[in-house]
This record gives structure tokens, C-alpha cells and sequence, in this order.
């Protein structure tokens, strides 16, 4: 890939960086920054990319580092719609009986290793993160995507470990239901 085309295509790819920078940082300015510093170094290491990934794949690796850099420098403030959010108490009463039990049985997934390959799969996935309040969203994507350790995620939202595993547990739940309602409904169909 010559350089004009590079150029051209790690710039296609600013609006997605800059909904998953936004998503984890929760400050346009912080996520313009990491942004920024993402384009300027994938094109800096540009014969780096050996192409044995998507482009994508690789730029959002690129991304990924600077958010956690940008956690790194510490001192950042947390935002006050943050700070709501996490303080926010959920619960998911309706979806259990007296006894504790589920009202409605969980959908069986079928196969997940055939859905998990699909691209599609992704995308729905990818909404269902975005429909995640936004706290829930974050810490989700802390530990799951930045694979930072509770300790940090604690330090980051300014919330317990116990919160934190609360909050985990309610976004993997929401997203649960989320792709059995748009992904696994659909799989089932005949």
C-alpha cells in the first residue's frame, strides 16, 4: 500500500477511533488527543504494518495504547455525568421469579464459536456496548477490551471492587440480553 492510500484509509477509519476514545475516556477533548496521537503514529510506523491484520485491527491496536497511556498520565478528573452514572442504582428484578430463578429460560445461543466468526455478529455486538448506559459501557470495555486489572478500573472510575464487579456483571447481563434479542432470536429463525 503506497503512502497517499495509507493516508487515506487510516483517516476513513477517525470516526470509529473516535467513538471507542470518547466511549473510554469521556472527554472529547482526551479522545481528540488520543485520536490525534493514533493517526499521526500510524502513519509515523506505517512500514511497520506488515498487513498480516486488517488495517482496522491494527490502528485500533495503535488506539487502544494511547488510551491506556492517557490513563497512565493520571490526575485526569472524572467527568460529573460519570460520576452519576456509576452512583446510579440498577436492577434486574424483573427478570427473576420470587425464587430467584428466571422468569423466561435464556435462549439457546446454538453454536457460538459460528457466530462468534461472523462479522455480523460483531456489528450487533458493537451496538449493544453502545446501548449500555455509559458507565456500564466503560468498565465493560476497561476490562474486556483495555484489559486493565479491577485495581485500575476502581482507580479510574473512583468506585469499589465490589461496584465494579457489580457494574461488570449488570453490562454483561444487559449485553446478554442484548444479542439474544438481535442476534441469537435471529440465528434460531427457520
Amino acid at each position: 500500500m503506497d503512502a497517499s492510500s495509507l493516508q487515506h484509509a487510516v483517516a476513513e477509519l477517525r470516526p470509529t477511533l473516535l467513538r471507542i476514545a470518547r466511549l473510554q475516556l469521556r472527554n472529547d477533548a482526551w479522545a481528540e488527543d488520543a485520536v490525534s496521537e493514533t493517526l499521526v503514529s500510524a502513519l509515523e510506523s506505517a512500514n511497520r504494518f506488515s498487513g498480516r491484520s486488517q488495517l482496522k485491527t491494527w490502528v485500533v491496536g495503535i488506539l487502544k495504547h494511547k488510551i491506556i497511556d492517557q490513563f497512565r498520565r493520571g490526575g485526569r478528573e472524572l467527568s460529573i455525568e460519570a460520576a452519576v452514572e456509576a452512583a446510579q442504582v440498577e436492577t434486574f428484578d424483573e427478570l427473576f421469579a420470587e425464587d430467584g430463578h428466571r422468569i423466561d429460560k435464556p435462549a439457546d445461543w446454538g453454536d457460538p464459536e459460528a457466530a462468534y466468526s461472523q462479522v455480523q455478529f460483531f456489528e450487533i455486538l458493537q451496538m449493544c456496548v453502545e446501548d449500555l448506559p455509559a458507565s456500564l459501557a466503560r468498565v465493560f470495555m476497561m476490562r474486556e477490551w483495555l484489559e486493565l486489572d479491577t485495581k485500575h478500573i476502581c482507580k479510574e472510575m473512583d468506585i469499589s471492587s465490589t461496584n465494579c464487579f457489580v457494574m461488570l456483571h449488570r453490562a454483561r447481563m444487559r449485553l446478554r440480553e442484548c444479542l439474544e434479542q438481535r442476534w441469537f432470536v435471529q440465528e434460531q429463525a427457520p
